[in-house]
Formats: structure tokens, C-alpha cells, sequence
């Protein structure tokens, strides 16, 4: 089943669902996370399912928020409410990721930034492509990544955490690998095929074990179930005029001016 953004393709007991929009680098905006989450909900749900396999076409996996769809909300002076609601889907999809029932392989054909890489890291497993950089850039653009600071603390640790999400820069794969952020780093043209037989190779764990056990990981990690608490956090500083300025740097490819932002409490 395919969709104008998502396309499926099931080998086997193992589903492919890949984001289908590289003109734009996969970019999170309302229509791909809508189609995303639809086709999570059915996969979920089909029996004859037993893994899933996340990956995206095109250069990249997925580059994060649209930024386009953020500065033409600006644009429309629509009020943080507006903003709560479209950040509360990015956290939504990613609660969804955390909770399928059946296992999960983000498999990064390319680089993975803010909410990619919070989406990719939601899995159960990160198969990341030699040459492939996975970073959350949010603080060079005015914004806060919340939503995914409680997955990358918990699995790197806060010092290595504090890095990424203050220093903003992206990491190689073999890094992301050495810190354990992903499980296995792997020739590009494999990618897909270690992934799938991965997936394959879950069929001889029993699903509702499967299932069970992942319930019980997240509840002893201390995983929260609903991240809508984060996403508030991230929509209040996205409707600041310093993540207005770093947007729109961003957009025109020019280093942002941060004289020109506000403090969010002013």
C-alpha cells in the first residue's frame, strides 16, 4: 500500500515503509506524518506482519520538521496553540514508534537530523549507511529538540547528550555507532537487505513475547508514554522571534543574526 508520501512494500513477514519525498529530503511536514502514522496504525494491526523496517528515498532518511510549513505558520500569525498542535504530531509519531507491538529497524540510507533522528532512534534497531551523519541541529535554528531528549540521554548518556543537542553538530556513523546511538554501521548497497533479514530473523521470537517485552523495557527505562508535555517546550520556543530569525536564516542559507531575537519570556 503506498500513499502520496509513504510507500509500503511487505517481503514477507517483514514490512518496508519508506518516506517518499526526497525532493524535499523527507521532510516531516503534516501530510507525510499523517500518511506515516496511518500506515504504522495498519501495520501494527496486521497479523501477518511480525517486523518493521523504516527507511526513506532519495539522499537522505529524513532532515526533520519542515521548516517551510513552520515559517509559512509565522507567516500566518497563527498563535502558539497552532504551534503546540503541529510539534504535538512529530511527538505523537514518535510515541507510535515507541509503542508498535512488533520490532522496529530504522535503516538510514542517508543523514538523519532533529526529528529524523528522534524518529530513527525510536526504534528497536538503527542500521545507519557508511557515509550517513545522524545529528539534532535544533539550537542553530532557535529550537529546542524536548521531544527527544529523554531517548538520547538514556541511551548515550548526558554527557555525550549535552554535545549534540548544545553543540548542534552532527556525528559520523561509526561515531554513532562507538557511542552506541545505532547497532551496526554497513555498506550503503547492503543497507536494505541487512534490514530485511533482520527483520526476517525476528520471526522466531514469539509476538506476543515480543511485544510484552518491549513494554516492559520502556516501563523500567522510565520511557515516558506521552510526549505531549515536550512538545509544549518545543512550540513555546518555536514561536519566539529568535527561532523565527533561525528558520529563516536557515531557509535563505545565510548565518542567522541572533541580535535580532527575543527572549521567549519577554
Amino acid at each position: 500500500m503506498s500513499g502520496r508520501w509513504i510507500r509500503r512494500e511487505d517481503r514477507g513477514p517483514v514490512a518496508i515503509v519508506t518516506l517518499n519525498r526526497p525532493e524535499r529530503r523527507n521532510a516531516l511536514s503534516q501530510g507525510l506524518m499523517g500518511e506515516l502514522s496511518d500506515e504504522l496504525s495498519r501495520v501494527g494491526s496486521d497479523l501477518a506482519i511480525r517486523s518493521v523496517v523504516l527507511t526513506g528515498d532519495g539522499p537522505a532518511f529524513c532532515s526533520g520538521m519542515d521548516l517551510k510549513d513552520a515559517v509559512a505558520t509565522l507567516d500566518a500569525s497563527e498563535d502558539e496553540r497552532k504551534a503546540i498542535a503541529d510539534v504535538q504530531a512529530i511527538a505523537d509519531l514518535i510515541a507510535q514508534v515507541h509503542q508498535l507491538p512488533k520490532p522496529t529497524i530504522a535503516a538510514l540510507n542517508g543523514d538523519a537530523f532533529a526529528g529524523g533522528a528522534g524518529l530513527a532512534v525510536a526504534c528497536d534497531f538503527v542500521l545507519m549507511a557508511e557515509g550517513a551523519r545522524l545529528g539534532y541541529p535544533e539550537v542553530r535554528r532557535g529550537l529546542v529538540a524536548a521531544i527527544v531528549m529523554h531517548d538520547l540521554i538514556r541511551q548515550i548518556g548526558e554527557r555525550r547528550a549535552r554535545s549534540l543537542l548544545i553543540g548542534g553538530n552532527p556525528i559520523a556513523a561509526e561515531v554513532a555507532e562507538s557511542w552506541g546511538l545505532i547497532n551496526q554501521v554497513v555498506p550503503e548497497e547492503e543497507l536494505l537487505a541487512r534490514a530485511i533479514a533482520l527483520g526476517k530473523s525476528l520471526v522466531a521470537s514469539a509476538p506476543i513475547a515480543v511485544e510484552s517485552t518491549k513494554r516492559l523495557i520502556d516501563e523500567a527505562s522510565g520511557r515516558p508514554k506521552d510526549l505531549r508535555g515536550a512538545a509544549a517546550i518545543t512550540a513555546a520556543v518555536r514561536v519566539s522571534s529568535e527561532a523565527e530569525e533561525g528558520m529563516r536564516a536557515f531557509l535563505e542559507r545565510r548565518p542567522p543574526d541572533w541580535e535580532t531575537g527575543t527572549s521567549m519570556n519577554e
